[in-house]
């Protein structure tokens, strides 16, 4: 147990790998067997000398050994600075805003201010701002089921809709933070009744990837069709297909969301889901392609974020160290708590900052991983 403990403070995957095997009494081949990886990765992974950066493999060996993904990443990770803690901070807030059947008994907000909040939320959770999500959060969630309690029958359906979006947003800052059980649960309050919303569909079905449930995801996104899904829920099929192997249903999907694609920001979309398909099939020089080729400028701080990491992690894969870390710091500038706190982009953080090189762009991911907790 001592050995397990050792590994709870945030770093590499593969050190947290090594201890669950020895835990497991199974041998380095045995564990590539049962996964289907090649021996030699597993073993790379456990000496520091590899990294996942693909969610595939990551769900395989959590399978073979039995765990939750959070296991291997060591979500939810020990704060680093007032920021991370304040964020951290508001998963003890909505556990007993969950636990509570009733919303409180403080006044309410008139629904115009409420959908006000509600689009600042919004918006600084598509910008990647963590912390301000995180402070807007349990008071605006209160405010949403108060309105929902008390909202007159012209309201109601506008009272709904926003709680809706409210207890998304929170579910979503839960799954990065790693509580993806309280993520559940509070998806599962947000329904209205017996319907499903669109935006709890697309939820479950990101939630389900990140828990390394592939199957399960395209499940669920098979029940968002009679909702209307547009372009996102193709695009995150594509990824759970990847996933799985079965890369030409991958392509069909990302064939499909891109002719439902309307806007600049939707086509800048579907191309960031094809870097992140291909980078998942392991082939990290079109994953590259795909990265240059998606409109940037079109993206939002969280997607740009994103899209940086699978171009890092294309670049690592191609020896190109400084292309990665370059990519990797400009993420940061981007949405800084959005990429430390993703499990994929930590452990590539990890093994760049390991390397030895020394240039500018590594000692700015040393930088980096040092206000990640990972050294």
């Amino acid at each position: 147990m001592h050995e397990l403990d050792e590994t709870a403070a945030g770093g590499p995957i593969g050190v947290r790998l090594a201890a669950w095997r020895r835990r497991r009494g199974l041998a380095l081949d045995d564990l590539a067997l049962r996964t289907g990886l090649e021996a030699e990765y597993v073993a790379g992974l456990e000496a520091g000398r590899e990294w996942v950066d693909r969610r595939g493999p990551l769900a395989a060996l959590t399978a073979a050994l039995r765990l939750d993904v959070a296991d291997l990443t060591g979500q939810p990770y020990p704060p680093r600075g007032e920021e991370h803690a304040a964020v951290r901070a508001v998963a003890f807030h909505l556990r007993r805003r969950i636990a509570r059947p009733h919303p409180d008994t403080a006044g309410g907000l008139l629904l115009e201010e409420l959908a006000e909040r509600t689009r600042a939320a919004a918006q600084a959770d598509a910008a990647g701002d963590e912390h301000g999500l995180a402070l807007a959060l349990p008071e605006l969630i209160e405010r949403a089921d108060h309105a929902v309690a008390t909202a007159p029958a012209s309201g109601r359906e506008e009272s709904v809709r926003l709680r809706v979006q409210v207890h998304v947003l929170g579910a979503g800052l839960l799954r990065r933070l790693g509580y993806k059980d309280l993520a559940w649960m509070l998806l599962h309050r947000a329904r209205p009744g017996t319907s499903e919303p669109l935006a709890v569909l697309v939820e479950e079905v990101r939630l389900l990837i990140d828990l390394g449930l592939p199957e399960y995801a395209l499940a669920r996104a098979e029940r968002a069709e009679h909702a209307g899904a547009g372009w996102e829920l193709p695009v995150l099929s594509a990824v759970a297909q990847s996933m799985t192997g079965r890369r030409r249903h991958a392509e069909q999907l990302l064939a499909t969301a891109a002719e439902l694609a309307t806007s600049a920001w939707e086509l800048a979309m579907v191309g960031a889901g094809r870097a992140a398909v291909a980078a998942e099939h392991g082939d990290a020089e079109e994953a590259a392609d795909h990265a240059r080729a998606a409109d940037q400028a079109a993206l939002d701080g969280a997607q740009r974020s994103h899209l940086l990491t699978v171009a890092a992690a294309a670049e690592a894969r191609q020896d190109h160290a400084d292309q990665a870390a370059a990519c990797l710091v400009e993420a940061d500038q981007v949405a800084p708590l959005r990429l430390r706190l993703d499990p994929i982009a930590r452990d590539l953080i990890a093994a760049l900052a390991s390397r030895t090189v020394d240039t500018v762009q590594a000692a700015a991911v040393r930088d980096l991983a040092e206000r990640a907790g990972l050294r």
